[in-house]
């Protein structure tokens, strides 16, 4: 069956004509944003925009002080949050964070506030 459907074509040009166009708006491959579907499509047009929808980025980092803490979203009154101190640490320090004031890291003293965040959809 392919060798009928190419059959007196030749080469890619002879397919594009017998497929009726391009393989990208411009030609040639296609950019992300073409070929993007479903969840990876509206995640790409949020980014465009500037939005996080599903926080996927990481968070932005603050001072970590009492009066600026970091802000951590949560669906839920509490969330584990994990944090390396030290830049050149291989350690991982676990801490729990509940809603309300601000929480220190139990070894570097930085601060974490739980802000509610709600779902996209």
């Amino acid at each position: 069956m392919a060798s009928r459907l190419l059959c007196g074509l030749t080469g890619l040009e002879g397919l594009r004509s017998q497929w009726g166009g391009s393989m990208a708006s411009g030609g040639g491959i296609p950019t992300d944003d073409e070929q993007a579907t479903g969840l990876e499509r509206e995640v790409l047009m949020a980014a465009k925009k500037g939005l996080d929808p599903y926080n996927i980025l990481a968070p932005k980092a603050t001072s970590g002080t009492k009066e600026d803490p970091n802000l951590v979203p949560s669906i839920t009154n509490q969330r584990i949050v994990s944090y390396i101190c030290e830049e050149d640490n291989s350690a991982v320090i676990w801490f729990w964070l509940h809603k309300g004031e601000t929480q220190r890291c139990p070894n570097c003293g930085t601060h974490y506030k739980l802000v509610p965040h709600q779902f996209a959809h």
